[in-house]
């Protein structure tokens, strides 16, 4: 029990589960406008989700050589470095204009990672920025690269696929931040510190009901999908309402990020 526990958090902390969260919002976003499955796009985006995302967590870390990190760190750059060796095989399989705009998503990460301005702060510290940076990021991922590298046209129904995403992952970090309201730096101005978390989680079932509701606007409707998404949104509901701030780091970092891919397989399930 205790190996298989230290096994879930190398795979929490070395950023492979939220990779598998990146990697099954993209088979959604195929399955949702019939693009096919991409193993370029998919496995492009799961690695590259490694890299960055240890990218960000650790830099700092790295860079100071904190003592009692040493075993672990050297797990997680060897880690890093295998998915940023796979990252580099896909990206070269991927079309030119899918090239081109994941760099612009690196772009993004580089901007909330590092500090570009006079005075030196990253995206990351400035107020009330930090939760939309992640979530075009996310958008820019899991949306745009599935559907340019496929060829197809930016259809209505992607655009309202775009936008619901970006809805969805704001949501799923309002979880977060809820959470993690207890140690946040109050300079960061998230959701649930400047409204309250009462008010977010209202917030949250208000912005999932948009979800649900621009489903309507798509032009090719599936009554399965929409059932999907319908059990899908009230799982981020309910999580969302049962989030607080003594929550573990379980719930977030591995139950909440791996919604999306019990999403991902209610779809194959249905058959769609």
């Amino acid at each position: 029990m205790k190996l298989f526990r230290k096994l879930i958090d190398f795979l929490i902390h070395g950023s492979v589960i939220v990779a598998l969260s990146v990697f099954a919002l993209i088979q959604v976003t195929s399955i949702r406008l019939g693009l096919g499955h991409d193993a370029a796009v998919s496995w492009f985006g799961f690695f590259g989700t490694i890299v960055g995302y240890n990218f960000v967590k650790y830099d700092a870390i790295a860079r100071h050589g904190k003592p009692g990190w040493s075993l672990r760190m050297k797990a997680f750059i060897a880690l890093s470095f295998i998915s940023f060796m796979a990252s580099a095989f896909f990206f070269f399989r991927l079309e030119r204009i899918t090239q081109i705009v994941s760099l612009a998503v690196l772009g993004i990460t580089a901007l909330y990672t590092l500090p570009f301005f006079p005075n030196r702060k990253t995206a990351r510290d400035w107020a009330g920025f930090k939760i939309y940076f992640v979530a075009l990021s996310w958008v820019g991922v899991t949306v745009l690269l599935p559907i340019l590298n496929s060829g197809q046209q930016f259809t209505l129904d992607a655009c309202v696929t775009a936008v619901q995403r970006f809805i969805l992952i704001v949501v799923l970090l309002f979880i977060f931040e809820i959470i993690d309201l207890a140690w946040d730096d109050p300079h960061l101005r998230t959701v649930p510190q400047q409204i309250g978390i009462r008010r977010t989680k209202w917030l949250g079932l208000l912005l999932m009901s948009v979800l649900i509701g621009l489903e309507f606007v798509k032009i090719h409707k599936s009554e399965e999908i929409f059932l999907c998404n319908i059990v899908f949104g009230a799982a981020v509901v309910i999580c969302l309402f049962c989030a607080n701030e003594r929550q573990g780091k379980y719930y977030t970092m591995l139950f909440v990020e791996s919604l999306t891919v019990g999403w991902w397989a209610l779809l194959l399930m249905v058959g769609v």
